[in-house]
């Protein structure tokens, strides 16, 4: 070890002067050899390799033979590839390929998922239905508090913003209007959704990919438990029935919001806004946001899963897992919204 200062400066040296296509490091009469010399060959054997020359640690003695294998100075070392750029046109066909690989895999998943409801049908003992009411607490229960903050604030917002243009005329009253078909309809689907996509959907797709990074899903398997049954179906019916019931208290608070605004800043009273609020809101307004959260609340819980149950690697793959949850569960919800409003609008609800 003491040698190991002197020793270096010689090798950065040697490596630095080195020209030849060919330079080994023969180390046919060495007779001792420890770890940290070891390692400063290695390092120069690297530095040799990637300015182009080939170089190989030969000749070692029966005694230090496992000491260069412990390193793998035994291994052929080739010279590293300088990356390159894609082009455009590459990254596209990359990007399309991952797409439809990633499509491929979601309706292969589908497919699953239906024949697990089939198989569920014709043996009920295959659902995990003891997992439900704890799914339900943690997708539901735990989730009121900042469902109901973020409504009762977006409620708030919507009549703030509309205050100031109802004065100009005259139509205060009208704020019930704004804000009660506004959040019914549409927003406080919206907005419970994306609270759900960032708890409930990336904890599915968390808890399922490291089940599958860790294996537990093939034991469970081999145990003869189906995972559709017994993992994914209980997640989807606890966002479906979740997700409603959600919305429905969203309802609720956002319209609260809508009167703080009305009482404080156009004068109108908590009585008159709720005869105007009985006048605009009809049911068929409340039933329309209770359904797109329904779809919603089953979108949400079948990406998680299928992320999860796609999930490679180790930790890194199921942060990615997540990471993609979140983003696809977003993208999805704001497409099933445009569906349902365009088929609502044509049904004439």
């Amino acid at each position: 070890m003491t040698d190991a200062a002197g020793l270096w400066r010689d090798i950065s040296r040697i490596a630095a002067q080195a020209t030849g296509p060919v330079l080994d490091i023969d180390l046919a009469k060495v007779t001792a050899l420890d770890g940290a010399v070891m390692s400063l060959l290695v390092e120069m054997r690297a530095r040799l390799v990637a300015k182009g020359i080939r170089c190989g640690i030969v000749g070692a003695p029966e005694l230090i033979r496992p000491l260069v294998h412990l390193y793998h100075g035994d291994e052929a070392l080739h010279a590293s590839v300088p990356h390159t750029r894609d082009s455009l046109v590459d990254r596209i066909r990359h990007a399309t390929r991952r797409w439809t690989g990633s499509f491929r895999l979601a309706v292969t998943f589908a497919g699953e998922v239906t024949a697990s409801v089939g198989m569920l049908v014709r043996q009920k003992g295959t659902g995990n239905w003891r997992a439900l009411p704890g799914l339900i607490e943690r997708a539901g229960t735990d989730g009121i508090p900042i469902v109901l903050l973020l409504n009762f604030l977006v409620g708030f917002v919507m009549g703030f913003q509309s205050a100031h243009q109802l004065k100009l005329y005259g139509a205060n009253i009208f704020v019930a209007d704004v804000v009660g078909i506004s959040v019914t309809r549409e927003l406080t689907p919206l907005m419970t959704a994306i609270i759900m996509s960032g708890r409930s959907g990336a904890a599915f797709a968390a808890e399922l990919g490291t089940m599958k990074v860790s294996e537990e899903i093939d034991a469970l398997r081999t145990m003869g438990f189906v995972p559709g049954p017994y993992l994914v179906l209980p997640r989807i019916l606890a966002l479906a029935v979740v997700a409603p019931v959600l919305t429905l208290l969203g309802d609720i608070v956002a319209v609260s919001g809508g009167v703080v605004v009305a009482v404080s800043s156009l004068g109108v009273t908590p009585r008159g806004y709720l005869a105007e609020l009985r006048t605009a809101v009809v049911p068929s307004d409340v039933w329309t946001g209770l359904a797109k959260s329904f779809a919603f609340g089953i979108a949400i819980a079948f990406i998680g899963c299928q992320q999860g149950f796609a999930t490679r690697g180790a930790a890194e793959g199921v942060g990615r897992g997540t990471t993609s949850t979140v983003a696809t569960c977003l993208f999805t919800i704001v497409v099933v919204d445009t569906l349902f409003t365009v088929l609502f609008r044509v049904f004439g609800a």
